[in-house]
């Protein structure tokens, strides 16, 4: 990797600068397009829906999402990464 490639760790220690919920909230509309932001949330209502017992289908459903993406959720989550 190049020293201009961003790195993980790099990103982590910018969210943890963040001690107040409006100061990430102005980090994240810093940082991110209306786009990203969106896709993040979905990605978390997704986590939050499968852990909660709701079916795959039923989330693609409701969330207007492909299975796939939903199924890519529910990998993180069984590798304990959500």
């Amino acid at each position: 990797m190049s020293t201009d490639e961003p790195r993980i760790d790099d990103l982590v220690a910018h969210f943890l600068s963040a001690k107040t919920p409006v100061a990430m909230q102005r980090l994240l509309e810093g940082l991110l397009t209306p786009a990203e932001r969106h896709a993040i949330g979905q990605r978390l209502q997704i986590a939050q829906l499968l852990k909660a017992g709701v079916s795959q289908r039923e989330i693609a459903r409701r969330l207007g999402v492909g299975i796939a993406t939903v199924t890519r959720g529910s990998r993180e989550i069984k590798a304990g990464k959500l």
